[in-house]
């Protein structure tokens, strides 16, 4: 019998990309909760290596964190990890990760998220992995113009490298969930924000160059909306997906089946805030809690951008009986807060 603590069954949870954004919120989350957590990254410089190791020292205040310092494209590397680990649940979170860098970088985005995903797959399927969740992505909706977003929509129309790879990942994880009886769980972020976030995503450079008195690129001249989630909603979402395992149903084939569900034990949601903002009033809240107005600079939309990202989240209230909840006005706030301490 698995331990207690304070109601909660502990686990042993594999964290992959456990120095990220949401890898470090998530793996916290996990470990004021009693549970024990191996933590795998490559801690590669994408973005500033010391914001990941500050992460890690946080989560190095834990007696239960245990972390490998490994890139997901060493299958047997990370095969020997699972081995040792002796897990109960694998929450994949890391990839590369951006629209834009993808466009020039495509090897890396193959590399990283199509065979590092496989790798986990294999060793998932060896050690028969009651349940693995992973980081799908709302960019996978591409050219859908059907909003809000549903995972009953096909997606076949993706609009970016990073979008195919994480459509890529979305038909492996069925394959080995049909094969392998794997139970798989994937989870398509929109627009994740917070403290210790990424800084290449808007929310953070925006601060940085409002505070630093530079211009701030506006895509599509700011008509673009976005359903931007808070990391705390985000987290809670996911810590009530652990035990959600799923279950095969052989009745769903054929005609009955949409692309958000199968007869394989594998399952797929939309985790948003439910509510797109446009890109200017989401500058205006920022300039507010900076008490500072940005210095705009209006730019056509980009390469491998979409206009609108919009979650329908029906499925995963029914699921686990929560919605997210955290106003931008807070959301905003408490980033404000923590980039003025933390650079200050």
């Amino acid at each position: 019998m698995l331990p207690q603590h304070e109601g909660v069954q502990l686990l042993r949870i594999i964290v992959t990309g456990a120095a990220g954004f949401i890898g470090f919120h998530f793996a916290q989350r996990l470990l004021t909760e009693g549970h024990t957590v191996i933590g795998l990254d490559n801690l590669n410089d994408y973005y500033d290596v010391r914001l990941k190791e500050d992460r890690l020292a946080l989560l190095r205040q834990y007696p239960e964190f245990h972390f490998e310092r490994v890139g997901l494209e060493d299958g047997e590397r990370v095969k020997g990890i699972f081995r040792v680990a002796g897990a109960e649940r694998v929450v994949h979170l890391a990839a590369q990760a951006g629209v834009r860098y993808s466009l020039q970088n495509p090897l890396v985005y193959i590399q990283s998220n199509v065979l590092g995903f496989t790798n986990v797959l294999e060793a998932c399927r060896e050690l028969q992995i009651p349940h693995l969740i992973y980081a799908s992505s709302s960019s996978v909706y591409g050219a859908n113009a059907k909003i809000p977003f549903s995972v009953r929509d096909n997606v076949d129309h993706p609009v970016s490298i990073y979008a195919a790879t994480k459509k890529a990942d979305e038909l492996l994880a069925h394959t080995y969930s049909h094969l392998f009886a794997l139970p798989t769980t994937g989870l398509r972020f929109f627009t994740v924000y917070g403290p210790w976030g990424r800084p290449d995503m808007a929310y953070f450079s925006f601060t940085k160059a409002i505070l630093e008195g530079r211009p701030i690129q506006v895509f599509n001249h700011g008509r673009m909306q976005r359903d931007f989630t808070y990391i705390d909603d985000i987290v809670e979402g996911m810590v009530r997906l652990l035990d959600r395992i799923p279950r095969p149903n052989p009745e769903l084939r054929g005609s009955s089946l949409d692309p958000g569900t199968s007869h394989a034990p594998y399952r797929i949601y939309n985790i948003g805030n439910n509510k797109p903002v446009e890109l200017l009033r989401f500058i205006e809240v920022l300039e507010q809690a900076l008490g500072k107005q940005a210095i705009k600079e209006f730019l056509p939309m980009q390469p491998g951008d979409v206009p609108v990202t919009y979650a329908d989240i029906d499925d995963l209230e029914r699921e686990i009986g929560f919605r997210p909840a955290t106003s931008l006005e807070e959301g905003i706030g408490r980033f404000v807060r923590w980039y003025l301490d933390y650079y200050r």
